[in-house]
């Protein structure tokens, strides 16, 4: 399994030389922000919203201090913004009382997070402080099946079984890899996988 892992990496790399997250940020706060409410709705979207909301809301100080109301005018365009802003809200609330105001750089101490899973806390782990995390999104999850890479549905459980096997100076290459081949070729519907140079690889291709 990790001779396959390292192949899969090695043939992805020339087609995403650049892969990353689609989630604009400048540091782990915005990333975190930007992961909560990027939940049912697209990263184009998030972005599009982020400049007006990072302009205002510079720390999870000033989040927290504002009133839910006002906050939940800011994310009115974003989808369940209601419930969005009360999380939100109460994580930067816990943010600044346990943890001085700064995001932490574990899973288990952002999960202790409101509104924060397994899954935000990677990409955070991964996307901004650059540590090793698998980040288990729904196009990490669709390739890592199709390629049988774990027979698992739950992402948690889809996490656990990688940790095993991915050694963790490629964990967060592998993810952002597989996301971006998830978007761009192995797509939940038509994939398109006459063009996909991993299909010898491929249970999901070879089935």
């Amino acid at each position: 399994m990790r001779e396959k892992i390292e192949e899969i990496i090695k043939r992805l790399e020339p087609l995403y030389p650049n892969a990353g997250l689609e989630l604009k940020f400048k540091d782990p706060f915005q990333l975190l922000v930007g992961a909560i409410l990027a939940a049912q709705e697209s990263d184009k979207k998030i972005n599009s919203l982020g400049d007006k909301i990072f302009e205002k809301y510079k720390s999870p100080k000033d989040i927290a201090q504002t009133p839910l109301e006002e906050l939940e005018e800011d994310l009115k365009s974003v989808n369940f913004y209601r419930r969005k802003a009360k999380l939100l809200k109460s994580c930067c609330s816990a943010l600044v009382s346990e943890f001085g105001g700064e995001v932490p750089k574990s899973v288990d101490e952002m999960t202790k997070l409101p509104g924060v899973g397994r899954k935000t806390a990677n990409m955070v782990l991964g996307g901004s402080y650059n540590l090793p995390a698998i980040i288990v999104d729904r196009h990490f999850l669709r390739v890592s099946q199709r390629l049988g890479l774990t027979d698992k549905k739950d992402p948690d459980k889809v996490e656990m079984d990688l940790l095993e096997v991915v050694p963790e100076n490629m964990r967060t290459k592998l993810s952002m890899l597989l996301i971006n081949h998830g978007k761009n070729v192995c797509t939940a519907r038509n994939p398109k996988c006459e063009e996909c140079p991993l299909k010898d690889l491929c249970a999901y291709y070879n089935s």
